[in-house]
């Protein structure tokens, strides 16, 4: 269990506008809650409302007065487990999760085992839908989710696999990947793997995730020589370079964003680079705009 501050670092940090925003959620949190349906007596006192601050260390495993120190914004060390305890113990939602791993940790919470979304939400699969260059979406271990046609003109039609294989990591790294040179293959595989070392550090607990490193690996011997270099970067893309059999020649800029509400997933959005990448576009979306009427 962790211990406050000195007396010196509390009084300074103690009520800034982090800590009372911490004060104000805890506070709302137990005072919606009904003791009845945890098996509580009602308090007798009737200004109170919800559950009490002994009512909350009691049902986490803590101390009541290491509750009420935290829920007073004071300056202390909080472990993952002690806010996971108390998530269940308020029945927080998923957002507000995350809000208090924010508000006392000021990260978002670990990965949790077994948490990997097998399908994207239906509004990530609108947006990439909608989006006019080709784009992804997939989860913190690499499957892919969701795809719009333009990847399939431009890169691949996922589609056309089982979802089992449809797993961009192995796909690239354990098939051949037609139409893209030796140096700019090289070049993009030290870009993803240097990106997924921190993807996997955030998924530590995952076994389906051990086991694709395992296959990676076994399989392929780019991969194993690269996942031994200590690279590391957050920013796993770039410019993707490949000779494409109808449009020749192209260049995609390949970056990603993560929506709102939904951190454990990646979107990867493809834009074209050169001008022929920009003709291309156009003329796919033209034809496919075409189709659509």
């Amino acid at each position: 269990m962790a211990v406050p501050g000195s007396t010196t670092t509390t009084r300074r940090r103690l009520r800034s506008p982090v800590d009372r925003l911490r004060a104000e959620f805890l506070r709302r949190c137990r005072t919606r809650m009904n003791p009845t349906e945890l098996g509580l007596p009602e308090s007798k006192r009737k200004r109170t409302q919800g559950l009490r601050r002994e009512d909350v260390a009691a049902l986490s495993g803590v101390s009541a007065s290491w509750y009420t120190w935290l829920e007073q914004g004071r300056d202390m060390r909080v472990s993952d487990d002690m806010l996971e305890r108390l998530c269940q113990t308020l029945r927080l939602s998923e957002d507000e999760r995350v809000y208090l791993f924010s508000l006392v940790q000021h990260r978002s919470p670990r990965v949790r085992r077994g948490e990997a979304r097998s399908e994207a939400p239906p509004e990530v699969v609108r947006m990439v839908d909608r989006l006019s260059v080709p784009s992804i979406a997939m989860n913190l271990r690499w499957d892919v989710l969701a795809w719009n046609r333009l990847n399939c003109v431009f890169f691949r039609d996922y589609g056309t696999l089982l979802p089992a294989d449809r797993n961009l990591l192995e796909i690239l790294f354990t098939r051949p990947v037609r139409y893209v040179s030796p140096a700019d293959f090289e070049s993009m595989a030290r870009r993803l793997v240097a990106r997924l070392r921190f993807d996997y550090s955030k998924n530590a607990d995952d076994p389906r995730f051990d086991a694709l490193i395992r296959r990676l690996d076994t399989q392929s011997p780019v991969f194993r020589r690269l996942w031994r270099i200590p690279e590391f970067s957050l920013r796993g893309y770039g410019i993707h370079r490949f000779n494409h059999p109808r449009y020749g020649a192209l260049a995609f800029e390949h970056t990603s964003c993560v929506p709102d509400g939904h951190p454990n997933i990646r979107v990867v959005i493809c834009l074209p680079e050169n001008a022929a990448a920009k003709r291309a576009i156009a003329h796919a979306n033209a034809q496919l705009a075409q189709s659509e009427s």
